[in-house]
């Protein structure tokens, strides 16, 4: 892979989250895929079938190659399948030709394309995920840096860079949308002065990063704090996943503590206490993190929130992408088929949470029931 994160401005663009490509460089190229029968589909049209196809449950090329050569002709014709001979006959794409469109068309791009739009949002959360199974050779698995909002859906993602971490990609991957007064969380790893003043000074966005050893002076002053001594406090109680968890959230001004961070104003700490109910086993967790929302812009009630929000793009992205797509057992492993793939279940996922769906896998079987409408009408495919 490039040293670069991938985008590569002009090919694709938003159009009020329907698709629509503008046609240039790799994309122009990839739009005259023909298949071994000489003929030439349209680029927009390939990407559809993959998209309905994956909406339909479809884990692999040669799955969305069948899917697309079962789909009747009024499917075809919502799809803008090529159209050949007296009769208007619609073609279906082959799996060979899906196969070359999704390996070629830019990622980031397609990520940008098929997300959803932040702006205006609470929050928009930061984490990255390794597709194990794309790893072949001396090449590593794809590791993919996304963003999701805090209602669940994927913004976008982009792929780290081999030989490198996702640092590089951390402002490539919010440079293209308007975050004005959106709150970013992100563990650890980004909490990096640069990304502060990223956010702040250049997005008009807010932070919310989680600190940890890797800032060791940072998290030494925050573990330091008079915490026994706060009285703003937030107790949330839930029980789910086998287990009754209780969340204490402390926040602490910093303003004129003199902390080495960019437009600290809250430090936070949330201590977690797990129970599990079936063997009785408590484990406690305490977490540090900073903000730049001050008191009056973020009560230790809305910073348990932006907590949360972080912690679970784990559960409500990537642990659905391997649990209900295997992502991590997928081969596809060459060009840009990892990424794209990926985001095409993310397509997926945000189409079905719009839809009112709140278990995907439930919604992946509840659409398999009538493959070839259910999906484009989810899609917004006329």
């Amino acid at each position: 892979m490039s040293s670069v994160c991938h985008r590569l401005p002009g090919q694709v663009a938003r159009s009020g989250g329907r698709c629509g490509v503008v046609a240039g460089g790799a994309v122009a190229a990839v739009a005259g895929s023909a298949s071994a029968r000489g003929l030439r589909h349209l680029f927009v049209a390939v990407l559809l079938v993959a998209a309905s196809a994956v909406v339909a449950s479809a884990r692999s090329y040669r799955a969305m190659g069948q899917w697309s050569t079962n789909a009747p002709q009024h499917a075809l014709a919502r799809l803008g399948a090529w159209v050949v001979g007296a009769l208007s006959v619609r073609v279906a794409p082959s799996a060979a030709t899906i196969r070359r469109v999704v390996g070629l068309v830019c990622p980031g791009g397609l990520a940008d394309l098929t997300g959803a739009d932040p702006a205006g949002l609470g929050s928009v959360a930061i984490d990255g995920k390794a597709a194990r199974g794309s790893r072949y050779g001396q090449t590593p698995a794809a590791h993919l840096l996304a963003a999701m909002t805090g209602d669940g859906r994927a913004v976008t993602q982009l792929r780290v860079p081999d030989k490198t971490n996702e640092i590089t990609c951390f402002a490539a991957l919010l440079a293209p949308f308007d975050l004005t007064g959106v709150t970013v969380t992100a563990d650890a790893l980004h909490t990096q002065r640069a990304h502060a003043r990223f956010l702040v000074d250049e997005k008009k966005a807010h932070h919310l990063l989680v600190v940890k050893a890797n800032q060791p002076e940072l998290h030494h002053r925050l573990r330091s704090l008079p915490w026994k001594d706060v009285t703003a406090r937030r107790y949330d109680r839930e029980i789910g996943h086998g287990r009754r968890e209780t969340r204490v959230t402390r926040a602490l001004t910093v303003t004129d503590l003199g902390l080495d961070f960019p437009h600290a104003a809250q430090a936070v700490r949330v201590l977690r206490h797990r129970t599990d109910r079936t063997t009785g086993t408590v484990s406690r967790q305490t977490v540090y993190a900073i903000t730049d929302l001050t008191s009056y812009q973020a009560s230790p009630q809305r910073l348990s929130q932006l907590a949360r929000s972080q912690w679970t793009i784990e559960n409500r992205l990537h642990f659905v992408r391997d649990t209900t797509f295997a992502e991590d057992a997928s081969k596809i492993r060459t060009g840009y088929g990892p990424e794209n793939m990926s985001t095409l279940r993310n397509l997926a996922i945000n189409a079905l949470r719009a839809a009112g769906h709140r278990n995907i896998a439930a919604g992946i079987r509840h659409v398999s029931y009538e493959p070839f409408t259910r999906p484009l009408d989810l899609l917004g495919i006329a």
